[in-house]
This record gives C-alpha cells, structure tokens and sequence, in this order.
C-alpha cells in the first residue's frame, strides 16, 4: 500500500497538466503516451485498473475481421496494422495464433466466400501473418478432432493474435510505464464532481479505502470512464457528439477441450462469431452479444444456458458440456460509440468498435468513446496530439512510450537466467520456462528479481498451489502493482480467479502467505473481504459457484 498512500499525497499536493478519469485500455494508454512524453499526469480510477470492460475481453488483437462483411474497409485496414505494430512491439506478449473457422450448412454464405474474404482480410493487414488456408470437412476433422463437422461445409483457417496473459495485466502494463514516467496513478478513487476554476479544473475525488475526499487540479481534463463516460459528462455538464450504446458479453471458462493452440471460430445459431480460445489448461468459450441500457450487468440464466447450447452442438465431446463445469464467468458491456444525433436509428449488431475523441477546446475536456484492446496505441497517440493543440507543451514528442525493453536488455537477462540456471527452477505444471515467463510479465524489472533468487532460492517457488506465481512475484506485486484488495491480485494482476475454481484457491496453504506479503497486518481484512463478495456474487447469480475439475494452471 505504500505506492499508493505515496500518490495520494502527491494527488493532493500538485497541480498536472492533465488528468485522466478511468484505468481501462483507454486511460491508460492515454497516461502512459502522455507521461512518456514528458506531460505531467494524474490517472484515477474509482476501482481497480481494468476493472470493468478491460478485464472482459476476449483476451484477443485482432483486425476486425467480422467488419469485412459490413464493408467498413477502412477500420479493418487500420485494426490490421495496430495487430501488426502490437506484435512487433510486445513479441513476448502479443502472439500470433491461428483461428479455425468451420461454416456449417444453412449459414448466410458458402464457405468459399468467408475463405476470399480472410485472404482480403490476409492482404489488408500487409501479408504480415501466416496464409489463410480453405478447409474441406474432412481437413477440419484432422486438424481438430473435437469439432462436431456432421452438418459442416467446410472452412477455412487464418491468423489473428492474442494475449498470452490476460488482458487486464496488458492493460495494468500502461499504468505501470506511466508511474515509471513519473505518472501519478491510484485505484480506488472516485471522481464526485468536476468545475472550472480560471485556468483550471478541480476535481472533487474521495478515496474508496477511507472515505476521506480531497481536490485534484490540472490544465486539461480527460473522461477516459469506458462505459460510465457519458454519466461522468452529464455531471461535469460536458455536451458532445458523441454517446454509448452497450452490448453485453459473457464468456465461460471451463476445463481445456482441446490440446491444440488454436482458436476455433464457429458462428452461433444467431449468426454472430462463436470462438473456442485456449487459456493454458482451460478454454475459454463465448461470447454473447445482447444490448443492455446500462453498463452494470451480470451473467444471467440464459446467457449461460445459450453458450453451453451453441457449444455442445459445434463440439463432439464425451459428455456435454454443463454448469458444473464452469470454472468461472466473464461478463462485462462493449461501450460502441455512435453519434447522438442519430437517436435510435442505428443498425446495433453492426456498430463497431472504433474510437471517438470529443473535444471542448474552450474547456479544456476531452471525452474518448468506444475503442479496444488492439487500437490501444493510436488512442494514445492522438490524445497526446489533442492535448499539444490545447497548448500543453510536449517535452520529447518522439519519445517512444509503449513497448519491450531493448533486445539488448533481454538479451543480458537471458544470460544471467542461463548462468544461474533458472529455468531448473520452473515448476512441473508451469506452461513455459521461468526466463520467459519473468521476462514477458516484469521486462527490466526481471533482472532484479534475478539477484532476488540468488540471494533466496526460495523466492522461485510456487506460492498459491496450482498456479504458477512464486513468492518474488508477490513482493513485485506488493512494492510496484499497487494491489489495494485481494481481488486486484487474483483477478488482474494475475488471472488465478479465472482459472481456479474458488474452493481451490479457499484450500491453498500458500493464500494465507500471499495476503501477508501483500497487505501486512492487513491480511486478515483482505481475505474476509474477498471471499464474502465473492459468496454475494455466486447468492445473486442464484448458483452455489464453480467446482474443482482437476488439473489447475495459472
């Protein structure tokens, strides 16, 4: 807690150029391009980083390929390269990965013509990834034996990327860079109310931890709320041209169906995409596409019951797929930014995901609608020229914000990796060797936890059972993740409450240790906090909550 205790002092006691309300994708990668740059900035957010549509997601980056079938060309051209510029730039992180796409009979098109458009979709994005290949059934059956290719026509198999980790850790990464570039963030501050005082705004906060309230003042103010933007104008009194509409998505985590490390992409009896996504040990399967009036939702009945329908019909399995099954759930709504001029007339199931960045030049404010995970950096990009045009100086505007460390920098950590041979350290059920794993979640950070191990080789074990965190990667977390509850550990830090089933994470001897090396003498309130909102969330959902089903990875 000392991260944060130490920026709420500096929240309170200094005025910034910019302020930033909301730490999901598209606040943090506006206060890390910013900070990069040499901009002084405060980032808030009333939860935790990624707290809401940034930990929801599909865990996917990709070219929008669904968007070729409405024509929006130019958006699928533009999703391309940021795919491509994010896997040159986070290589250890951002992977490419093939997706199997099966079109069974009674679907709008033969499958030839989805097989041209995924050589178009190929073309767009520069030929930079691995060919797409059509599939007869037959291919589809020996490529992956669990698809059900019964009522199939065939298909075809392309590439798209994805996130090794999970998305709300991606997102936690720009926070990260923008507190290294002398950013000021905290979780757990809520903004209440915002005025204009001269030149400046002052923003009436209060901290969720305390209860106590405190002003924040800064040149420009930026609404970077995700679905809760246009509520956060309508307090501010901001008008703009821009508005959301939600669709709501769930996802399930369930036990891994297949061994291979492909996506498999089917469409729903609705028509809308379908995937199957690997998740190390688990899968995860989804998603829905509902609208909802407003962007507090949780899984239903029926979504669940509509995944699990669609699944067990594209999938040959043993035994059907059922709730007790369920690892755990992600539900979350995509903010889709539309011009609130149109009202209601608007084709809903064929809104993008595309941003939009309103701007009230006279006040200083900037509001940013829509986006995604893999549009990340240009958001960044253009809110920093945006704010250089209200006349905020940019320090270094060429310097680089996002980004692995150099190859030289990896280089060196694989060779004091190799000399203390680290890697005989890595755990029977870890995924991946623990150079790699260190390297890609902690870069530069990784040396030190290097000379940590050396000092300790105990710092290399595996602390919660049945996930892969070691006890160096708590104190990581204590010292520079600004961990405020349990839940910002297990859930975005880490995915562990995503792929162990609660029991199992109740049952670990190494939690108890876990909370002590991350809140202290706190340790006790955090675990008592965890576990009874968990019990609340399973008593509304009307379920007892997921069960063990064997072999756990995280």
């Amino acid at each position: 807690m000392q991260l944060r205790d130490a920026n709420l002092r500096k929240l309170q006691g200094q005025s910034f150029d910019v302020l930033v309300v909301g730490g999901g994708i598209n606040g943090a990668s506006s206060a890390a391009a910013l900070s990069g740059k040499g901009v002084s900035v405060a980032l808030i957010d009333r939860g935790d980083f990624a707290g809401s549509t940034s930990m929801h997601s599909s865990n996917l980056v990709w070219g929008g390929i669904k968007y070729m079938e409405s024509g929006d060309f130019a958006l699928v051209r533009k999703l391309c390269q940021s795919r491509n510029h994010l896997i040159r730039s986070y290589p250890s992180t951002v992977r490419e990965i093939r997706f199997l796409t099966t079109i069974n009979r009674g679907f709008r098109h033969h499958p030839l013509v989805p097989w041209a458009g995924a050589w178009l979709y190929w073309l767009m994005g520069n030929a930079f990834t691995r060919r797409p290949h059509f599939l007869k059934p037959s291919a589809i059956k020996a490529r992956e034996p669990v698809i059900d290719v019964a009522s199939a026509l065939g298909g075809f198999e392309y590439s798209d990327a994805y996130l090794y980790d999970n998305d709300a850790r991606f997102v936690f990464n720009f926070v990260r860079g923008a507190l290294d570039y002398g950013g000021v963030a905290a979780n757990y501050v809520e903004y209440l109310d915002a005025r204009r005082e001269g030149d400046l705004w002052v923003t009436q906060v209060r901290d969720r931890m305390t209860d106590a309230t405190f002003e924040i003042r800064s040149r420009v103010l930026i609404n970077a709320a995700g679905p809760w933007v246009d509520a956060l104008n309508q307090r501010a009194g901001q008008h703009t041209q821009h508005q959301h509409v939600f669709s709501k998505g769930i996802h399930l985590i369930v036990p891994r169906l297949t061994d291979s490390k492909r996506v498999l992409a089917f469409f729903a009896d609705d028509g809308r995409p379908f995937f199957v996504i690997p998740m190390g040990q688990r899968t995860c399967i989804g998603t829905t596409d509902t609208r909802v009036e407003q962007p507090d939702v949780e899984t239903t009945a029926d979504d669940i019951r509509f995944v699990l329908d669609n699944i067990n019909k594209r999938l040959a399995l043993a035994k059907p797929l059922g709730e007790s099954d369920i690892i755990s759930t992600r539900c979350g709504v995509r903010p889709l930014a539309v011009k609130a001029a149109q009202g209601e007339e608007r084709d809903f199931l064929n809104l993008s995901r595309k941003h939009a960045i309103d701007l009230d030049a006279d006040r200083r404010h900037l509001s940013i609608f829509g986006g995604k995970l893999t549009d990340c950096l240009n958001v960044g990009e253009e809110v920093v020229e945006v704010v250089k045009g209200l006349g905020i100086a940019i320090p270094f505007p060429t310097q680089r914000w996002y980004g692995e460390p150099a190859a030289a920098v990896r280089e060196a950590f694989m060779q004091q990796a190799r000399l203390m041979n680290l890697d005989a350290l890595t755990s029977a059920q870890a995924a991946e060797p623990l150079s790699q794993r260190l390297w890609r979640r902690y870069g530069t950070q990784a040396l030190e936890m290097l000379e940590v191990i050396r000092q300790d080789v105990r710092q290399a074990e595996v602390l919660i059972e049945g996930t892969e965190y070691l006890r160096v990667e708590l104190e990581q977390a204590r010292h520079r993740e600004m961990v405020t509850r349990l839940e910002d550990f297990l859930r975005r830090r880490s995915k562990i409450a995503l792929v162990v089933p609660e029991k199992s994470i109740r049952q670990s001897p190494g939690l108890r240790e876990a909370c002590d090396i991350l809140f202290g003498d706190q340790a006790d309130l955090r675990l008592e906090e965890y576990f009874a909102a968990s019990g609340e969330s399973h008593r509304e959902a009307g379920t007892a909550g997921p069960v063990s089903l064997g072999a756990r990875q995280a």
